[in-house]
């Protein structure tokens, strides 16, 4: 069975960057016959500073992103963070994502279950992979019958994320999926001037330590040039490196 794979900018930029990735990942699944999930955020409602970039809002990034999926035939996934969000968001997404500092929101992860899409529940970094059981369930008595949830790190307040990858195990025995998100796990939470930093050189390690562990599919933020990156660009993985671990994973 072949892994899941997400993959796509941490926030919607411009229609360019949007598209660049999109078709690069839309020829990467020819190539390899897989099936990666575009992946982009229409708002970043959780970044450091007041004055960071958070994306074109709801109705904008809607449209954009259900462009996406109709030019190039990818699955779309995207986060909601308040529960008017689910219903619109559910029209053009496959996958509707829970971030995770709101993944005990009761009412977000509600008004998430209630449109019978697969929801994609991010540990928070503040759980165990066994707290998360408590989410899962919120989730299934709401109405998912589809429940990813992934890893990212956990961080006590001082700049910085640690994994451990017992999580996927733990989560695996509630979750029917478990994702190892590779890109934030190697994030270092403001640490710097008003904006998180991160060691990207470690993505691939990340990924491959969680196949070992069981992991169910894999995230990855990606971007053409993240040095550029409007958001999350120092643990974003450059575009043309994703290829050469997919084949690793595969």
């Amino acid at each position: 069975m072949k892994p899941i794979i997400i993959a796509g900018p941490c926030v919607i930029e411009s229609e360019e960057i949007m598209h660049e990735t999109a078709q690069y990942i839309s020829y990467l699944n020819r190539r390899y016959d897989i099936d990666i999930i575009f992946k982009a955020s229409f708002d970043k409602a959780n970044r450091t500073s007041d004055s960071s970039y958070r994306g074109p809002g709801l109705n904008k990034g809607l449209i954009i992103l259900d462009g996406i999926k109709h030019r190039y035939g990818l699955k779309i996934i995207t986060d909601i963070h308040e529960s008017f969000q689910a219903r619109p968001v559910s029209e053009v997404a496959d996958i509707i994502q829970i971030p995770a500092l709101l993944c005990r929101q009761t009412d977000l992860i509600a008004a998430a279950a209630q449109n019978k899409k697969t929801i994609n529940i991010k540990k928070g970094q503040f759980l165990s992979g066994e707290d998360m059981r408590f989410v899962i369930d919120k989730a299934r008595h709401n109405g998912a019958e589809n429940i990813w949830a992934t890893e990212r790190g956990n961080c006590f307040g001082y700049n910085n994320n640690i994994v451990d990858f017992r999580n996927i195990p733990a989560m695996k025995k509630y979750a029917d999926s478990v994702i190892m998100d590779c890109t934030h796990s190697v994030q270092t939470p403001n640490s710097g001037n008003g904006i998180s930093g991160g060691n990207p050189e470690y993505i691939e390690s990340m990924a491959l330590a969680a196949k070992a562990f069981g992991a169910d599919g894999y995230f990855f933020e990606v971007h053409p040039d993240p040095v550029r990156a409007l958001s999350d660009s120092h643990c974003s993985l450059r575009m043309d490196l994703l290829t050469p671990v997919i084949e690793k994973l595969l």
